[in-house]
């Protein structure tokens, strides 16, 4: 009679369910949106090595002063600092125009802490080299 030989035991295969996590990852970064998309006519500043954050809701700036916040166009930095709450007064991010002066950007920084935002940061596109 034969002895019937034991073969090593058989591996989980864990190869195919990582790649399927991996996989389903990249699907919902992809197909994921967190924010708005900002107005396409938009130009964005360009800076060189800052380190940034996107912008989940911010004050759009247009090159000709128009203001902008998600989708409506809030009357001036006082009216739009009064329709934030106390959180959302904390961090203010201003997303402005390349074409936009800089006093008018100046200005309405200062118009903004003045009507009680505590921080103003600037949104601004990263440049590339």
């Amino acid at each position: 009679m034969r002895k019937l030989a034991k073969g090593k035991p058989q591996r989980e295969p864990t190869i195919a369910l990582i790649n399927i996590v991996f996989l389903m990852l990249v699907f919902f970064m992809v197909a994921g949106t967190l924010a708005q998309p900002l107005d396409p006519a938009l130009r964005l500043v360009q800076t060189e090595g800052l380190e940034g954050r996107a912008p989940p809701d911010a004050l759009v700036v247009h090159a000709d002063g128009r203001l902008g916040f998600r989708g409506d166009a809030p009357a001036d930095a006082e009216a739009f600092v009064a329709g934030l709450s106390e959180e959302e007064r904390a961090v203010v991010r201003l997303v402005p125009d390349r074409a936009l002066p800089a006093l008018e950007l100046v200005a309405l920084t200062r118009a903004l802490r003045a009507a009680g935002a505590q921080k103003v940061m600037l949104v601004t596109e990263r440049g590339l080299q």
